[in-house]
């Protein structure tokens, strides 16, 4: 939702939705034919693991390598059918497996004897790629280093009511897992936040040991981690520092859901609930198993995709497109957004006017304008030292607001990625220098 001033001089404001109303229910999506699961590292060894023609089973840890901690977990029975390079978001590579579905559904019980030990090292071997976790490397920090734990109960970008959802109708689980996560992290403090609307679901999860109720304001970006450290906790992020190494480690409602649901049944969690937007941004919480391709949730949902529709994974700020419906479910697909022809909004190669708008909107008081003059010529380093690149949170409100239509955010994310990927080459030779 948009709120203009009617004089024009002060910046748009941009808040969440509320929850009251949402559906009670989800979409339950039938468990497809196909699923497609991402590993984040490239297949080149003759050698790997997994191969065509190998049987899988439903909550089975699948690894590349021996010895590798970057691994999948498969979310259906079934026998696997392809292994091949997939190319995401910013050239990252992955190495994509299919997965034919079987007839009969079995279960794999390796994590139900290790389950036995609720510890750090449990939830990093087993539970990295559970619904609602976003970043493989969140359970890798030693335990002792997280001092305080933040379950989100609000989803960070508009329209999107996926963690809401859970906090209502999963409380039991949030609660246990927050707990958890608490004490394989050995930290000080959890912390749940939510919105005002959710103050009586978030009650119940409060009501565990130990754990605090925060309340976020409505305005965007005010469920973005960096914002939740400056409001409620006082805290300033450096630029080029994580919210870890401030000792804070930030988690969906899902997330905790599904540690507390995999600590509790032994079982890993396969299956992810969603927020679909259609065209005419009428919304369906959607249930369906990791790995499923969209288009068979458009297809239950009866969505119809035409020429020039834009399909964005994600809310309407921060998401990013893709191009196929056979593109899969993810652990962390919080929402898919289908925007019609008419609605995608136009993007120019016109240079920047220096109206300011980009100025006055940034949270983080980012000299917008500059930055983004030095990002588009792909001086990244210049502007990192000079403008302060590493202090942008990447809330997207830069774009919206351009006069010029310029992809400013875009600008952002790829000056970032580019300089992520320098320093990892520089960091590499180094290595390789050292084993001379």
């Amino acid at each position: 939702m948009i709120k203009r001033s009617f004089f024009g001089l002060a910046k748009p404001r941009f808040e969440y939705e509320s929850a009251v109303g949402m559906p009670v229910k989800p979409e339950k999506i039938s468990v497809p034919k196909k699923v497609t699961l991402f590993f984040k590292e490239t297949c080149t060894c003759p050698s790997a693991l997994i191969k065509c023609g190998d049987k899988v089973r439903t909550g089975q840890k699948l690894s590349l390598y021996e010895g590798s901690e970057n691994y999948v977990i498969s979310s259906v029975t079934g026998t696997v059918s392809a292994l091949y390079p997939y190319t995401g978001d910013f050239g990252k590579s992955y190495t994509a497996i299919s997965i034919d579905t079987a007839d009969q559904e079995e279960t794999d019980n390796t994590f139900g004897e290790a389950a036995k030990s609720v510890s750090l090292d449990t939830a990093k071997n087993f539970l990295a790629c559970v619904p609602g976790i976003s970043c493989a490397c969140a359970f890798s920090d030693p335990a002792g280093t997280v001092k305080t734990v933040v379950v989100c109960g609000i989803d960070k970008d508009l329209l999107i009511s996926t963690n809401p959802y859970i906090v209502s109708n999963c409380p039991e689980d949030v609660r246990s897992g927050v707990g958890i996560l608490k004490k394989i992290f050995a930290a000080d403090q959890a912390v749940v936040v939510s919105g005002k609307d959710l103050m009586k679901d978030i009650s119940v999860i409060g009501s565990a040991s130990g754990v605090e109720m925060r309340l976020v304001g409505s305005e965007y970006p005010a469920a973005f981690p960096q914002e939740i450290m400056r409001n409620l906790f006082e805290v300033s992020l450096p630029a080029g520092k994580s919210c870890k190494d401030m000792g804070f480690c930030f988690l969906s409602a899902e997330a905790a859901a599904s540690v507390g649901r995999a600590f509790g049944s032994g079982q890993i969690p396969v299956t992810k609930i969603l927020t679909l937007i259609k065209k005419d941004l009428t919304k369906v919480i959607v249930e369906a198993r990791i790995g499923t391709p969209i288009g068979d949730i458009f297809k239950a949902c009866e969505v119809i995709t035409e020429d020039r529709d834009r399909i964005i994974i994600g809310g309407p700020l921060t998401g990013y497109a893709v191009y196929s419906e056979d593109y899969p479910v993810q652990p962390d697909t919080d929402a898919i957004m289908v925007q019609g022809s008419e609605a995608v909004s136009s993007v120019s190669d016109y240079p920047c006017i220096n109206c300011g708008e980009c100025v006055r909107i940034c949270p983080a008081k980012v000299p917008v304008n500059m930055l983004v003059r030095l990002c588009e010529n792909a001086q990244y380093e210049a502007a990192a030292a000079e403008y302060d690149l590493h202090s942008c949170i990447e809330c997207g409100l830069c774009s919206v607001v351009c006069v010029a239509r310029m992809p400013v955010f875009q600008y952002i994310r790829l000056a970032k990625y580019e300089l992520a990927r320098i320093a990892e080459k520089e960091a590499e030779k180094e290595k390789e220098e050292a084993d001379v």
